[in-house]
């Protein structure tokens, strides 16, 4: 009774409980959240480029330390992946949500009164990142358990809040620095990021129930006690024989079975509560992260995908002004082109979304397609020698991105990879392996570039490590088939050890035995 009164007072905090995942239902209401924590999340870290100049005037600092922030921030970010995980099972992704809101609102407004480059990283690179992750993770991870056949659709649209608060963002925040200046802009975006606890509330827990719990209620036909009745009788007409005596089985002449039936309803009331108090308690099953996922090759091919494909997610973001600028075009159209590969990359995530979501379709191959266009698109950037080329370049690699970022995590959901069941902690362990793709990508390619003075040089290195990302990812299906495979053999194994340890001659002795009896019948 306390908790069907507590779900009547806070509807927001009773679990949802389906038969099946719903493909929707209270699930559109968490992608409208997760719409808003992207755009909150990566869509204000895409942004943040335009403090850059004023913090380098502020502090007295060159560009490279300036964008140790963002780096700080976005290894945070990745790294703690499986803190988000295991705290999300422990406390559930509600309250992690909302510790992260909390944790971004406070870096961000703390930076807004910082006195040196040091103090940014620790509110924004640290604090803020650490709160990053802790929203991020864990409201897509329970996105994917509302949503089957739709879930690539909807999280491919849902994830476009970043791309839509870069247009919307940028702007606003030139124009409020203008007015209020950078530091009051950055407490008003501390402020605005608050807002992801609101979004955090909205998470409801999901649980889902087989039917077969259903199934599970007392029948209208007391099935056991008629089997148990005539085992009974079967015993009994065996042992009859032997004597002799003929002894009828009516409901009189039993005294152990006559008031089996009505009794037996009974015990089947205790059979069921004490079934459903020991399957209530799921504490001993769930753990806060599953390291099994180690163990599975698909997966292990899966995550080399993603340590290395995101070494080719940097490059275009960070090296597509500086190469236009020394190509002699200028800093408007600059500006034009990676204007142009946001856009195609929300048009790409929506596509992705829509051919993923076609039911007879293996997702994987699908995106080892997008894959290697895009390593096809990262190829093409140094062939580019003017403008338009560089414009078709860049909308030609947002849309393969958009299809790859926008997909890469929800596919750990499906069986090709890991499925729904290990997806939260399979998701906190990969993007901990990417974390070490995204501290150690920007540097490299800052290196090759100053080594060879040569812009070109960090999108070759880039495009190599998106070929070694489809190498692997290649892999994945024909691991996870034989995988399969092996495991299936197993069974078939034990299976055979199993049947020879049955007593094979129990039956045959009492057959036996009553074809003994009956001949003695006979004799008699």
């Amino acid at each position: 009774q306390k908790m069907t009164v507590k779900a009547v007072k806070m509807p927001c905090a009773a679990p949802n409980v389906y038969t099946k995942v719903p493909d929707g239902g209270w699930g559109w209401t968490i992608a409208f959240a997760f719409f808003f924590v992207e755009a909150l999340t990566y869509g204000i870290i895409k942004s943040f480029g335009i403090f850059f100049n004023d913090l380098m005037e502020s502090f007295d600092e060159t560009n490279s330390r300036i964008s140790w922030i963002i780096s700080i921030c976005v290894f945070v970010q990745t790294f703690t992946a499986p803190l988000s995980t295991v705290l999300s099972n422990r406390f559930g992704h509600r309250f992690v949500v909302m510790a992260g809101g909390v944790l971004i609102s406070t870096g961000m407004v703390t930076a807004s009164f910082a006195r040196t480059v040091v103090d940014m990283y620790v509110t924004i690179g640290v604090i803020s990142g650490l709160g990053y992750c802790l929203s991020f993770l864990p409201t897509v991870t329970i996105l994917s358990q509302y949503f089957d056949k739709r879930r690539s659709l909807v999280t491919a649209v849902a994830s476009t809040g970043e791309c839509f608060a870069v247009f919307s963002f940028a702007p606003a925040i030139t124009a409020l620095k203008e007015q209020i200046g950078w530091r009051y802009s950055l407490l008003s975006v501390g402020v605005l990021q608050l807002s992801i606890v609101v979004c955090g509330s909205l998470l409801r827990p999901i649980v889902i129930k087989e039917q077969e719990e259903v199934k599970a209620q007392p029948p209208e036909e007391p099935v056991e006690t008629k089997y148990m009745l005539e085992n009974e009788q079967t015993r009994t007409s065996i042992e009859s024989i032997d004597s002799g005596v003929e002894i009828t089985t009516s409901p009189s002449n039993v005294p152990g079975n006559t008031k089996a039936e009505p009794k037996s309803e009974e015990p089947k009331e205790h059979v069921q509560i004490l079934a459903e108090n020991n399957s209530t308690p799921p504490e001993p099953k769930t753990k806060l992260l599953d390291f099994s996922v180690m163990r599975d090759y698909s997966f292990i091919c899966y995550a080399f995908f993603g340590l290395f494909a995101t070494l080719g997610f940097f490059a275009p973001s960070l090296y597509i002004i500086p190469l236009s600028l020394s190509l002699g075009i200028g800093k408007d159209h600059s500006a034009y082109i990676l204007s142009a590969m946001a856009i195609a990359e929300v048009f790409g995530r929506i596509s992705a979304g829509w051919v993923l979501n076609k039911q007879p379709i293996r997702k994987i191959y699908i995106e080892l397609i997008c894959v290697v266009l895009l390593s096809v698109a990262l190829f093409a950037f140094p062939l580019a020698s003017e403008f338009w080329g560089l414009m078709t370049c860049s909308i030609f690699f947002g849309f393969m991105l958009g299809t790859v970022a926008g997909t890469h995590i929800p596919l750990l959901a499906e069986d090709d990879v890991v499925g729904i069941a290990k997806m939260s902690s399979a998701a906190g362990v990969y993007v901990f392996i990417q974390s070490l793709a995204g501290l150690a990508g920007p540097p490299i390619a800052g290196v090759l570039v100053d080594t060879t003075q040569n812009y070109s040089s960090a999108f070759y290195s880039c495009a190599a490590g998106m070929v070694l990302g489809a190498v692997f990812l290649s892999l994945v299906r024909p691991c996870k088939v034989g995988l399969c495979h092996r495991q299936q053999q197993r069974a078939e194994e034990s299976a055979a050890k199993v049947v020879p340890d049955l007593p094979e001659d129990f039956i045959e002795m009492d057959i036996g035995k009553a074809e003994n009896s009956g001949k003695g019948c006979d004799s008699v």
